[in-house]
């Protein structure tokens, strides 16, 4: 017979070696011990409610009071966290997804940690791998465990950023996991991870895994179809409404909720709004986000100048063929010319 188990000892993390299997003793103490009504705490228009944490855990994130929600993909994010959904959300750069997924964790006071797939995490880094430590002064091999095992074995909502951007042989390693019941197995060490009952997985990406077919995003390739397939939810965060966008500067921004600021700012957004419609026709490569006008608008109280803000915060990174085209967006809202060395480049090509 197993031994009692302390449930205040209890360790967080679990997980049992293939080669001396013992049966299950004792049940988790750390899962989510309550439940938030979704219509008051995100604002939804919805009965639901989906299960969290009553007290604040490590990695939990902080909450954005000003943070506006999508109602499609809050709903995508809670059906992962209530029904141990692989959740990926999918839109351009700048639209909040991986901040969209924080600010639902934090809400349901659920950990959160995210994990930039660029190029250069191997699986080595997922998974772990042997260092060399000194113990009493001599040279022993230890094993360190990789942030997936750890994610997997506690109440953390894994959340994979760029994940289009992934290696492929970082890929595979993810695809066993995101089963509802994916095990992870460790050859190096004969053990098999049970994941946590409550680890949630969640991804962002640009591209929906078919690859980069506007050119805007260098360096992500197409995803394997078979793993595709294993994300039970795919969803797409696009940019807010003119009224939405607004609401959330005003939030962020509450010194320029007069009559001058609130100009301002639903001409900036307007001007946002234009580049994103030159971008869909094909008239410009480069478009301004969300993130791009809040730039814009700090960097604006920084200079004391909106024409000198907006040239470096977004004209700048901009093509030089394309400057015109932008500074007459510029004028049609603003009724101002930017000044003539924001274009001069263009200019003297010209000649």
């Amino acid at each position: 017979m197993p031994e009692d188990i302390d449930r205040n000892k209890e360790p967080m993390a679990m997980s049992f070696d293939v080669t001396s299997l013992t049966p299950n003793s004792g049940k988790y103490t750390s899962i989510p011990d309550t439940k938030y009504n979704v219509r008051e705490t995100f604002g939804l228009d919805v009965d639901w409610e989906v299960p969290g944490f009553t007290d604040d855990h490590p990695n939990v994130p902080e909450i954005d009071k000003t943070y506006q929600f999508d109602h499609d993909t809050t709903m995508a994010i809670l059906a992962g966290f209530g029904h141990n959904r692989r959740v990926m959300v999918q839109g351009y750069h700048g639209t909040g997804k991986s901040t969209h997924i924080e600010q639902v964790a934090a809400r349901l006071n659920w950990p959160c940690v995210r994990i930039n797939l660029d190029s250069h995490v191997s699986r080595v880094d997922l998974v772990g791998k042997d260092v060399i430590t000194l113990q009493e002064g001599k040279q022993i091999t230890k094993w360190q465990e990789g942030l997936l095992p750890w994610a997997i074995q506690n109440p953390v909502a894994l959340v994979f950023d760029e994940y289009d951007a992934g290696r492929p042989d970082v890929m595979f390693v993810i695809q066993r996991v995101l089963e509802s019941e994916g095990r992870l197995t460790l050859l190096d060490q004969n053990m098999i991870i049970r994941p946590h009952p409550a680890f949630r997985l969640f991804s962002t990406t640009n591209t929906i895994g078919l690859g980069d077919t506007t050119g805007l995003y260098h360096g992500t390739q197409a995803i394997n179809q078979g793993q595709m397939d294993r994300w039970n939810i795919v969803v797409t965060l696009n940019y807010l409404s003119h009224i939405d966008e607004m609401n959330i500067m005003f939030a962020k921004f509450p010194e320029m909720t007069d009559d001058e600021g609130k100009d301002n700012i639903d001409k900036m957004v307007r001007l946002a709004d234009l580049t994103r419609e030159g971008f869909i026709n094909g008239d410009l490569s480069t478009l301004m986000s969300p993130r791009s006008v809040i730039t814009w608008i700090e960097n604006t109280m920084i200079f004391n100048n909106r024409e000198v803000a907006f040239q470096l915060s977004f004209l700048n990174k901009c093509d030089e063929t394309e400057r015109p085209i932008i500074a007459e967006y510029y004028q049609r809202c603003f009724d101002i010319e930017l000044p003539e060395s924001a274009i001069r480049k263009q200019a003297i090509a010209a000649e």
